[in-house]
């Protein structure tokens, strides 16, 4: 197995998550709840997981129209996922190679 490949962070929830909050800043609980296609509590099970080992933070906010949380990958969430998306990368490009 590649040593980059990361089997915490290949859950396809968590995967999912993950890439989804690559490219941006803060994201909104919500946005990330419909773009994955899942629960509010499934998600935020996975979120749980993802912040107690590190790679993503949350901040809750209160104003008027009610309660914000908002999901950012850490550094180290987005070394993480740089990491694994390479191996998987490598992963596909051996399964492409003609047998010799």
């Amino acid at each position: 197995m590649d040593p980059d490949f990361d089997e915490f962070l290949h859950v396809p929830a968590r995967l999912s998550v993950v890439a989804l909050l690559a490219p941006a800043d803060w994201v909104e609980f919500g946005f990330v709840r419909d773009a994955v296609g899942t629960s509010d509590s499934a998600l935020s099970k996975q979120v749980a997981a993802l912040a107690d080992a590190g790679y993503v933070e949350v901040r809750k906010t209160r104003i008027r129209t009610g309660r914000h949380t908002h999901l950012r990958l850490t550094p180290y969430g987005r070394q993480a996922f740089q990491r694994h998306a390479s191996a998987l990368e490598r992963i596909v490009a051996a399964a492409r190679k003609p047998l010799e």
